[in-house]
């Protein structure tokens, strides 16, 4: 394991097709994660303080991150060993 990031594999992945270090590598992986492991609420309001800051206004504010949210990452809920086990062998 390198850092905090749990997949080696994926840290491996971004140094060979960025040619960062390792290290490097796993701090923009951990910072990606990081990003996606946002709740909703707190990114829906560090966005539209963003976007205000921008001089943007509700009317436009509000239907950019409703597009926005629709193409983040959702992550899977999580999965009993059984559930896992279904997904394997059926």
């Amino acid at each position: 394991m390198m850092g905090t990031v749990e997949d080696a594999e994926l840290v491996e992945q971004v140094a060979l097709s960025t040619g960062l270090s390792t290290a490097i590598a796993a701090r923009v992986v951990e910072d990606v994660l990081a990003f996606y492991r946002q709740p909703v609420e707190q990114y829906v309001r560090t966005r539209h303080t963003q976007l205000q800051a921008e001089g943007r206004k509700n009317p436009e504010i509000f239907p950019l991150i409703a597009r926005e949210l629709g193409r983040r990452l959702v992550a899977p809920p999580d999965l009993s060993e059984r559930q896992l086990r279904r997904i394997v062998y059926g």
